[in-house]
């Protein structure tokens, strides 16, 4: 079954991606599909021997370009359809125990080109919403331990990216001005919960936190997309990702699983979807969100009972303690 199925009581498109329950799961690190198979020795995706960055299509994934039919015929209220789109992974480096504060603020730059390319390259096939992300650590769920991301284009804008450009549609309409924008000057002019400052970004744990140590980083200027980053900016971005990539690491002395997802501008659609009636650049503004589970180095923050079932989240720690805790593993330069 490869289908997406609609629930008229939220709003939203639900995925059935069956053939995923049999995905390759935390496999040995000598058949690891991400290390280098010169030989196909374990039918792994890389030939080369030394890579530093490949991109290739997901071997199973819940989104497909040429998806099939689906399995049940829908109705006017039980809306179904094909599960279309694309689901790319990425792969940081051929070496298997690498992380990307290992790898250093040169290779997280050209990831950082390989983004904003893939940007292009997927809005180029007519996807609307393109997201690269990163899961990282069991905790969160993994099933690969090689260093790697994805990226999956949708053919309309997801729940929560829409809901946002509709928050920032909506205060723009209010006040004339970008929400980011005036989020990044707040703390920029407060300071404390700032962790890491570049010449173009910033990174600091929201005044609105959902986990303890999540971290946002955000260009100072109002930039739309990954694309819109120029070049020096691009190599800043990856030097304030680097920092923070080493702080979370040496936060409570192992690697932190997190979540990483890039907010970005629309790659296609309308924005009259988001409330809108001008350009996607109008409403929208690059941020990136790391948001490990831990609250200590021995407890996790589960998303429970007033999360999933309230979408009210409630956390332990106040942002300005975790920022400062967070600032003192934090390179500053």
């Amino acid at each position: 079954m490869s289908e997406r199925r609609f629930d008229p009581t939220s709003g939203e498109w639900i995925t059935f991606a069956t053939h995923r329950q049999n995905r390759t799961f935390l496999p040995p690190a000598d058949a690891c599909p991400l290390c280098p198979d010169p030989n196909n020795e374990w039918d792994g995706e890389i030939r080369r021997t030394d890579v530093q960055i490949a991109v290739f299509d997901n071997r199973f994934p819940a989104l497909s370009p040429t998806p099939p039919e689906p399995d049940i015929e829908g109705t006017e209220l039980y809306q179904v359809e094909p599960a279309s789109g694309r689901c790319e992974v990425i792969s940081y480096s051929s070496d298997h125990n690498a992380t990307l504060a290992k790898l250093g603020p040169e290779r997280i730059r050209l990831l950082i080109d390989v983004w904003a390319d893939q940007y292009q390259v997927l809005g180029s096939e007519g996807h609307q919403y393109v997201l690269p992300f990163e899961n990282r650590g069991e905790a969160i769920g993994v099933t690969l331990h090689h260093p790697h991301g994805q990226i999956y284009a949708y053919d309309d804008i997801p729940a929560r990216p829409l809901r946002k450009l509709k928050t920032a549609a909506a205060y723009r309409q209010r006040t004339g001005r970008c929400v980011e924008c005036d989020v990044v000057a707040a703390e920029i002019e407060d300071g404390r919960r700032i962790v890491a400052e570049g010449e173009y970004f910033i990174a600091h744990v929201p005044f609105w936190a959902r986990y303890p140590y999540e971290v946002r980083i955000s260009p100072k200027q109002h930039t739309p997309s990954m694309v819109a980053v120029a070049d020096e900016a691009r190599t800043d971005l990856a030097h304030v990702l680097h920092r923070v990539f080493t702080g979370l690491d040496d936060l409570f002395g192992f690697p932190l699983p997190y979540v990483l997802g890039i907010f970005s501008s629309p790659v296609n659609g309308d924005p009259a979807v988001a409330g809108w009636d001008g350009s996607w650049d109008d409403i929208s503004h690059l941020h990136l969100l790391i948001s490990p589970p831990n609250r200590s180095e021995t407890k996790l923050k589960y998303i429970a009972g007033t999360e999933q079932m309230g979408g009210a989240y409630s956390t332990d720690i106040a942002p300005e303690v975790t920022a400062a805790t967070l600032r003192e593993k934090i390179p500053q330069s």
